[in-house]
């Protein structure tokens, strides 16, 4: 069963928000304030947060510019997840994955079914690595984003997590980078 090793020293990481929309400002921000708060009761660090509208090309671009940054670990976008015309964010995550995290939106889904039933299937969260960066696309509502952290996402990022998390195995994300 899984479990906190309280004789081990947490690890803090850093971890960068993206909302997706086309309307919301910063200050309206619920779904990234949700997150923000969250990240930073858990003991990590907010390296950065942005907004950005709804376009594959631009997101793609922000998920590159952050994997390339050697001060964030981890990226969450919130938003853009849907079914409709403007959900881009899944496919531009998927441009710039090297490895998917499968098993990430199944969980999701998991978890989403316990709160809100059969809707949960109109999400697609995922979650994958690239250039040694962790990278998560959630859906723009906070509940979805308290979900996503409480439920998956902090324990993950967790070091003391047994028996498993993302944490230890981050140095060796980009090891197929190093051996050539």
């Amino acid at each position: 069963m899984s479990r906190i090793d309280e004789t081990m020293e947490f690890i803090p990481v850093r971890i960068a928000v993206l909302t997706v929309s086309d309307t919301r400002a910063i200050d309206e921000d619920r779904s990234g304030q949700t997150l923000v708060d969250r990240i930073e009761k858990a003991g990590h660090v907010v390296a950065d947060r942005k907004i950005i509208r709804d376009e594959r090309d631009q997101i793609a671009d922000q998920l590159r510019t952050w994997v390339t940054d050697d001060q964030i670990d981890v990226v969450i976008s919130t938003g853009g997840t849907g079914l409709t015309g403007r959900d881009v964010t899944v496919e531009a995550h998927r441009d710039v994955y090297e490895k998917e995290i499968d098993a990430f939106g199944t969980v999701f889904t998991i978890i989403s079914m316990e709160k809100i039933g059969t809707s949960a299937v109109q999400s697609r969260a995922t979650g994958g690595v690239a250039g040694g960066t962790y990278l998560f696309a959630l859906p723009g509502s906070p509940g979805a984003c308290k979900d996503a952290w409480d439920g998956i996402l902090k324990k993950q990022f967790d070091y003391r997590h047994r028996p498993c998390n993302f944490v230890e195995i981050m140095p060796r994300l980009d090891e197929h980078l190093r051996r050539k």
